[in-house]
């Protein structure tokens, strides 16, 4: 495997396309670096002579950034609109799609796996978080009332399990 930049590139590949492992370089990106160098654009990575290879070096050095200086500045224009609170920044903070894409639906690949809000399926699992709210409620309700109110306002009201005809007689 040839190095580039302390990148190995794969070998086996067309010289144009093996140079697209190189964070920064793309398939068009990689066909002018090729013809720059005026390299057979069929020859293989492995195939490279060390002249070759000196003369990519040259040329990827001098006309692009690439790697960790590419990295660095798009996380510091990321940075940048997140400080500033512009519309792309607050959707960077809140993980959500930059780029006007729909998020009623999809988006699963910013927004993440999906979480499931309120609703227990199965007898079993209802009745074991009926139980559980019941316990808390009346463990909770005496200490709560027994308090007294924060300096910042009254106490939040703790709301009373609900009664059923059925447990009324």
């Amino acid at each position: 495997m040839p190095k580039i930049l302390g990148i190995d590139i794969p070998g086996k590949k067309r010289v144009e396309y093996s140079l697209r492992s190189i964070y920064g370089i793309g398939l068009s990106r990689a066909q002018n670096i090729v013809r720059k160098a005026q390299i057979d654009p069929a020859k293989r990575a492995n195939d490279l002579t060390g002249e070759e290879l000196t003369k990519l070096t040259n040329i990827i050095q001098d006309g692009y950034v690439l790697e960790g200086d590419l990295r660095r500045e798009v996380a510091q224009n990321i940075r940048r609109l997140i400080s500033i609170s512009s519309y792309r920044g607050i959707r960077h903070r809140k993980g959500l799609p930059v780029r006007g894409q729909r998020t009623h639906t999809n988006a699963r690949t910013r927004k993440g796996v999906r979480k499931t809000v309120g609703v227990v399926r199965g007898k079993e699992a209802r009745a074991a978080v009926k139980t559980e709210i019941a316990a808390t409620s009346k463990v909770t309700a005496a200490p709560k009332a027994a308090a007294a109110p924060k300096a910042g306002g009254a106490p939040k009201a703790v709301a009373a399990p609900k009664t059923t005809a059925a447990s009324k007689a």
